[in-house]
C-alpha cells in the first residue's frame, strides 16, 4: 500500500530548559511591548525631563510636570522595573546614562522617540495582517502621523552623531566641495532632519530636500525656518525617480532606498542628476547579505519594522521590488552597478547603519 503526502519527522520531547528560555523571552518581549507606551508617555509629558531636575517622589514629580500623582507612581514603578529609572527609598531619579539617553530630544541619543515610531507603526497591524492575505501594499503616506514624527526621532540622533563629523568626510572630496559651495539633493528627506544638518554645517552649499509625502515636506519647511537655514535650503514634493535639478555634487538617500518599489529607476535618476564628479551617498540599515547573518537583536529590530513599514510601502508602488530593511550590501551594490555607477564602496558604518558611496 502506498501513501501520499509528506512524512513528518518525529518530534523530540519538550526540553524544560529550552521551554523556560522561551518563556523568559516571552516575558521580556511582552513587558517591552506594554512598556513602550510608558516611554512615549514619559516623552510626551516631560516626565523624564522632570526627573532630570533631581530625585522625586511620585507626588513631587507630578507637581513638576502638572500630572496626576497616582498615574505617575505606577509609571515610575514600571520604568524602574524596566531599568529606565532608578528607584531608592520611595524616590525616583535618573543616573547619568539614563539622563543622557532619555531627556534630550536634540541630543545624539534619545530613546523615547524610537518608541513613538514603534507605536505608530503598530497601529497599522490590521491592515498589514490583511495585506498578508491579499499581497497588496500600504503606502508610507497611509500610516499614522506618529510614524513620520517617530521616524525622525528614531534616525535623527544617529545623523546628529555621525552625518557631518564622520559620514560626509568619509566621501572622497565631498566635504571640501560643500564647504566652498556646491549643491545637495536630499531624497526622501521626511521632516528634513538630515537636510537641516547639512545646510547648517555647509552654509555656502544649497541643499534641496524632497519627499513624496506632502505632510512631511510641510514639516521640513518649518524645521528649516526654525533652524535658520531657510536661505540655503529648498524643499519639494517629489519621488526618488523624479526629483528636480541636475549636476548635483551630492545626492543623499538616508534609510529610504529599501522602501522603494523601483530602487533601480531611482538609482538611474540619481545617476542622471549628478555632476560628472558627484557622489551618491546611500545610508542603509546595517545588514549581512545572508539573512542568517541578521539573526541578532539589530536584525530583529529592522525585520520587525520592515514587515510593518518598508515592505508594504515598496509593494504599494510600481516596480516590483521589495528589498526590505535588511537587504545587505550586495543588493545595494547591484543596484548601483545596474544604474551605471562605476565605483561603489562602503565608506563608513555604525552599529545601526552602513554608509555607501557610489560614483559615476
Amino acid at each position: 500500500m502506498t501513501t501520499t503526502g509528506t512524512t513528518r519527522t518525529p518530534e523530540r520531547p519538550i526540553d524544560d530548559d529550552r521551554l523556560h528560555a522561551l518563556l523568559g523571552r516571552f516575558v521580556g518581549d511582552l513587558g517591552a511591548t506594554a512598556g513602550a507606551a510608558g516611554l512615549v508617555i514619559g516623552h510626551r509629558l516631560g516626565l523624564f525631563r522632570g526627573l532630570a531636575e533631581g530625585p522625586a517622589t511620585p507626588e513631587e514629580l507630578a507637581a513638576r510636570t502638572g500630572t496626576d500623582p497616582r498615574y505617575v507612581a505606577e509609571w515610575a514603578r514600571a520604568q524602574a522595573a524596566g531599568g529606565y529609572v532608578t528607584a531608592e527609598d520611595g524616590r525616583y531619579s535618573l543616573d547619568p546614562e539614563q539622563r543622557f539617553a532619555l531627556t534630550d530630544p536634540d541630543g545624539p541619543l534619545y530613546l523615547p522617540g524610537a518608541f513613538v515610531l514603534a507605536l505608530g507603526a503598530l497601529r497599522a497591524e490590521p491592515r498589514i495582517t490583511e495585506a498578508f492575505r491579499t499581497g497588496r501594499g500600504m503606502g508610507w503616506h497611509e500610516h499614522d502621523d506618529d510614524v513620520f514624527a517617530g521616524c525622525e526621532a528614531f534616525f535623527r540622533p544617529g545623523y546628529l552623531a555621525h552625518l557631518v563629523t564622520n559620514w560626509i568626510p568619509a566621501l572622497d572630496g565631498v566635504a571640501g566641495t560643500l564647504e566652498r559651495g556646491g549643491t545637495v539633493a536630499d531624497v526622501g528627506c521626511g521632516y528634513g532632519a538630515s537636510t537641516v544638518l547639512m545646510a547648517r554645517a555647509f552654509p555656502n552649499a544649497t541643499v534641496t530636500g524632497s519627499d513624496y509625502h506632502g505632510g512631511s515636506i510641510d514639516a521640513a519647511l518649518q524645521r528649516a525656518a526654525a533652524a535658520g537655514v531657510a536661505e540655503n535650503t529648498r524643499f519639494e514634493v517629489a519621488g526618488a525617480h523624479d526629483f528636480s535639478g541636475s549636476s548635483y555634487d551630492l545626492v543623499t538617500f538616508f534609510d529610504c532606498l529599501h522602501d522603494m518599489g523601483d530602487p533601480l529607476a531611482a538609482a538611474r535618476h540619481v545617476r542622471a542628476s549628478l555632476a560628472p564628479d558627484g557622489a551618491w551617498m546611500i545610508v542603509e540599515p546595517i545588514a549581512a547579505d545572508d539573512p542568517a547573518g541578521n539573526m541578532n537583536p539589530v536584525g530583529r529590530l529592522y525585520y520587525g519594522f520592515s514587515t510593518l513599514l518598508c515592505v508594504p510601502n515598496a509593494i504599494s508602488q510600481p516596480g516590483g521590488w521589495a528589498l526590505g530593511a535588511q537587504a545587505g550590501e550586495a543588493a545595494v551594490a547591484d543596484i548601483a552597478d545596474r544604474a551605471g555607477f562605476t565605483r561603489f564602496r562602503r565608506a563608513a558604518e555604525t552599529p545601526f547603519n552602513a554608509v555607501y558611496e557610489a560614483r559615476p
